[in-house]
């Protein structure tokens, strides 16, 4: 297997915003492994990628699961005998909680989704990492992470600061092997992700740009054009920081 094609893994990466990175790297000139847990989606991914040219795999495997994560990493790592981008993109909000109702199921499986997988596909990645050309990790917080998320989305919000926390301490750990680690932060998108409230309370979503000084929701390509810079050489002295793109969410109106 020639070494001279970057490889980047995205989990997550069968639809929504996982998948304009994983095609935005495909048109960047990577290698795209996808990640997923369904299957059929991954498949159907697969075919849309090829027709555009773009060189890509699929692994299915649930991000949550220590074991598949790192046993799944180290098979792609071995494969290409290298990986020059890890985009942690699975994640979500896991179900709403308030804490005097929250069970203890509920807190670890939100903490699992958001931080527990990166931990687990950074630590497995980082040996190959060392071999990459320009080697990055990019992960995703929240708004959440700061304003500490809405009714019921406390823990989301703690698991996404914790993304920040983790991004800058896996920045400092890595920085004398010329790893560079940064996160976005996404505002609000418009994915599948909001297809029920947009179908339920087409009132509620429209009200949502309401909060946004650029007054419109994001799109997913916008949050891929921002990976494609940082995974890229334009990017080459930025570590430890985290991107905004909201459109100015969350500043008021």
């Amino acid at each position: 297997m020639s070494l001279e094609k970057k490889v980047a893994v995205i989990t997550g990466a069968t639809g929504g915003i996982g998948f304009e990175v994983a095609k935005r790297l495909g048109q960047d000139g990577y290698i795209v492994i996808l990640n997923g847990i369904d299957d059929e989606a991954g498949a159907e991914r697969l075919k849309e990628l090829s027709a555009e040219g773009i060189t890509a795999e699929y692994y299915g495997f649930d991000v949550t699961n220590e074991e598949a994560v790192t046993s799944n990493i180290v098979t792609i790592g071995e494969k290409y005998g290298k990986i020059d981008v890890l985009v942690n993109n699975a994640g979500g909000l896991g179900g709403r909680s308030r804490f005097e109702e929250m069970t203890t199921e509920f807190y670890r499986s939100v903490m699992a989704l958001n931080l527990d997988s990166v931990f687990f596909a950074s630590r497995a990645a980082i040996p190959f990492l060392k071999k990459g050309d320009l080697p990055t990790i990019i992960n995703y917080t929240s708004i959440a992470a700061w304003n500490a998320g809405g009714p019921g989305a406390g823990i989301y919000g703690t698991s996404k600061a914790g993304v920040h926390a983790i991004t800058r301490a896996l920045a400092k750990d890595l920085a004398e092997y010329g790893i560079r680690v940064n996160a976005v932060s996404p505002g609000t998108i418009d994915t599948p992700f909001h297809a029920q409230i947009k179908s339920t309370k087409p009132e509620v979503f429209a009200s949502w740009k309401n909060n946004i000084l650029l007054g419109r929701l994001g799109q997913p390509e916008e949050v891929a054009s921002v990976i494609s810079f940082l995974a890229g050489k334009d990017a080459a002295f930025l570590t430890a920081e985290t991107i905004q793109i909201g459109g100015g969410q969350g500043l008021g109106i």
